[in-house]
């Protein structure tokens, strides 16, 4: 049985998983976090009011692959998904939140979260993988599913063809704002687009399935993101709150809990290409970047990952 390590064990390294180990292979999958969701995540907060969820990731995806629109299909089925009709005509979210699809994707596998992989040693023909606790294992072949910043410094000491297409895949970051309420703000729609600093923000809370206090998460556009990326979350968050407050003209609000999160790699250009991969070093990488800024993309890019890795297997073979 041959082996792979996948490094990132969000919705891209999650369907590279799904068709490799469809396939017979032995998938272990490696991921920083501390609980499926990569940029799909979502927090729950205590408060005097309940438990406060935010989606503070993905807001929705959207569905156009006729594969995708298979999966999302079975989600659906499974009341793991639902339209949220008010963010689009194709919009869907997750139920509960918005990991949920992660969460039952990532049931399936074997996935080591808390394990942060800060490098690849090529031993003979196979991987070993680098980093404070990694385990002194050894597979047949490994994929970064990370964004194009992070798989660039790895892939530069075994593959610099590919490591240069990441390099010039650049993201763009987004600052977070999560904001709970005792009451309802005074503002009759649930999303915001495009108002000052804000990109986005939308009532959590009133999402299709969801419920609790009044929830609303706040996203700063890109170029504000950027002038302000090395602040700290106490700092941005008063300044994301505001702009919420100036929006809503809720300034009598004062919110029950609050919490800003940065997302360093937020938004991807996407370089069509799909999904890279060396057949000699048994080496790759897959991710939105590959393809375009929506987490379908994402899912494209881990199953023609996958596909490309099965396929050259089974010509290596004949």
């Amino acid at each position: 049985m041959r082996s792979v390590a996948i490094v990132g064990a969000g919705i891209a390294g999650l369907s590279c998983a799904d068709v490799l180990a469809a396939e017979g292979w032995r998938v272990t999958l490696f991921d920083k976090g501390r609980r499926p969701g990569g940029r799909m995540a979502s927090r729950r907060m205590d408060t005097a009011q309940g438990e406060a969820y935010f989606d503070f990731g993905a807001q929705y995806f959207t569905v156009r692959d006729d594969g995708f629109a298979a999966q999302v299909a079975r989600w659906a089925e499974a009341g793991l998904a639902v339209r949220w009709p008010e963010a689009g005509p194709d919009a869907w979210i997750g139920l509960p939140a918005m990991n949920a699809v992660v969460r039952e994707m990532a049931s399936r596998h074997e996935v080591r979260f808390s394990h942060h992989v800060s490098g690849l040693a090529r031993e003979g023909k196979q991987w070993r993988l680098l980093g404070e606790g990694m385990p002194a294992e050894h597979f047949d072949a490994a994929v970064l599913a990370l964004p194009a910043e992070q798989a660039a410094p790895i892939l530069t000491l075994h593959d610099f063809e590919l490591a240069r297409t990441a390099l010039f895949a650049r993201s763009q970051p987004c600052w977070t704002g999560m904001f709970a309420f005792d009451g309802p703000l005074p503002h009759g729609q649930h999303i915001l687009r495009n108002h000052g600093l804000i990109a986005w923000a939308a009532r959590d809370s009133a999402k299709p399935g969801r419920g609790g206090p009044e929830s609303w998460v706040v996203q700063a556009t890109p170029q504000w993101s950027a002038a302000h990326l090395e602040h700290t979350p106490e700092h941005i968050a008063p300044l994301l709150l505001a702009a919420l407050h100036e929006a809503t003209g809720s300034h009598d609000h004062t919110p029950i809990v609050h919490s800003a999160h940065r997302w360093r790699y937020a938004l991807s250009a996407g370089t069509g290409l799909g999904c890279l991969w060396n057949d000699k070093q048994q080496v790759g990488a897959c991710g939105d970047w590959l393809l375009g800024p929506r987490v379908e993309c994402a899912w494209l890019s881990g199953r023609k990952l996958g596909r490309r890795i099965i396929g050259q297997a089974h010509e290596a073979a004949a």
